[in-house]
């Protein structure tokens, strides 16, 4: 999709393509055919720059042909650089500005709890992202209001835009933070299925907020791309996308660091 649009953030998309593939095919109440079922729960990706992996979701669980990915980022296709609510079936909301995702959930879950539906919103966000005080306002706002029906995942690559999170700004300890928050927390590996559904499932459980920390590798899968962040929006040539396809095509072992 990247290759072919000559633009997209390929990196953050890879790292988070297990955590969306365990939402989407295993996790979330939705209906593809009936986008706006009362009854869903809501994902809603914060990183809004990891777009390709929500439109790639979307398209396997059958909300849109799957021959419309191709089209990323091109004039009148509905698949925009940043998801749009209004373009693209499935999307929940616009994002894309850093740091809004969590603010927004919480508008969400507060709405669901008002009008006793029983939707749960998952929401994922960047470590790099973290860096905005936006997220730790919203973090405080969701425990005050003991929000039970809102889980936060963070994609912690461990790499931004211009660098390693550490060193442009650290915002760990992460899981740390946000139970002082208030939230329960949990560290998982990102990469391994089971525990990815399992911390998902168990986020469920709680009397209110409740922290992913998933570990993960920015590029996963992509030998040439992985913990490089060089790759956080650069498009691979068409050499070096049919390189990384393959890559991920011999990549067939189930269970940890499968998709």
């Amino acid at each position: 999709m990247v290759a072919a649009a000559g633009s997209g953030h390929p990196g953050g998309s890879l790292s988070a393509a297990d955590i969306v593939a365990a939402l989407y095919f295993h996790v979330l109440k939705h209906r593809p055919q009936d986008p706006k079922w009362s009854g869903r729960d809501r994902f809603i990706l914060s990183k809004g720059h990891g777009a390709p992996v929500l439109y790639a979701a979307l398209a396997r669980s059958g909300y849109f042909p799957v021959n419309d990915l191709i089209n990323l980022r091109k004039i009148d296709c509905h698949l925009q650089g940043h998801p749009d609510m209004h373009k693209t079936p499935g999307v929940e909301i616009s994002s894309g500005s850093l740091g809004q995702g969590l603010s927004v959930s919480i508008g969400m879950a507060l709405a669901l709890r008002l009008d006793k539906l029983p939707g749960h919103i998952f929401t994922l966000l960047g470590d790099g992202e973290s860096q905005e005080g936006e997220v730790w306002e919203a973090a405080m706002a969701a425990a005050h209001f003991r929000l039970k029906n809102l889980t936060a995942i963070v994609d912690a690559n461990g790499l931004q835009i211009d660098g390693f999170t550490k060193d442009v700004m650290n915002v760990e300890p992460l899981k740390e933070k946000y139970a002082a928050f208030g939230w329960r927390s949990r560290t998982i590996d990102g990469h391994d299925m089971k525990e990815i559904i399992d911390a998902l499932q168990w986020s469920r459980t709680g009397e209110g907020p409740t922290a992913v920390i998933a570990k993960t590798v920015k590029g996963k899968g992509v030998s040439f791309m992985e913990n490089n962040a060089g790759w956080h929006g650069k498009a691979p040539t068409r050499e070096e996308a049919e390189l990384a396809l393959t890559e991920l095509r011999g990549a067939k072992t189930p269970g940890k660091g499968s998709r």
